[in-house]
């Protein structure tokens, strides 16, 4: 699992394994270790309880933990579509997305043997890796 935070924004972008994973109500997370015992977690986790995706943050002396959960029957619905992404709203933002493999991954030296298939792999000859330069649908996960 990958993990962007830009100003308000916090992005996960997961492998087909980590996806299947949500969908059968397991918790996903990776972690980095800023040495001396310190680490920042992050981790994505569905719940029966949840009403909509949140994001909560709790800190400690040895690092901190960004968790994200999602309501278990979203997370079956995403899992199970087309649908690349998945939209938060709150007091900051929270996309959750399927990972794409590059569509020219010479040089970057990343795994991509678990990465979903890019939608425009077929001969377009472009290199773009994000998924959010793709075109996508997103399901929200509150009503509007």
């Amino acid at each position: 699992m990958k993990l962007r935070l830009r100003d308000n924004s916090l992005r996960l972008r997961l492998s087909r394994s980590e996806v299947n994973a949500i969908a059968d109500q397991q918790v996903v997370e990776a972690a980095v270790d800023f040495g001396g015992g310190r680490r920042l977690v992050y981790r994505l986790e569905t719940s029966n309880d949840a009403d909509a995706m949140t994001a909560i943050f709790d800190s400690s002396r040895e690092g901190g933990t960004i968790a994200v959960r999602l309501p278990v029957a979203l997370a079956r619905t995403w899992a199970a579509s087309e649908a690349v992404a998945l939209r938060g709203d709150g007091p900051s933002s929270i996309l959750v997305e399927k990972d794409f493999a590059c569509l020219s991954p010479a040089g970057r030296g990343e795994d991509e043997s678990d990465m979903f298939p890019h939608p425009e792999a077929a001969g377009s000859g472009k290199t773009r890796c994000s998924a959010s330069s793709v075109l996508h649908q997103t399901m929200r996960s509150a009503p509007a």
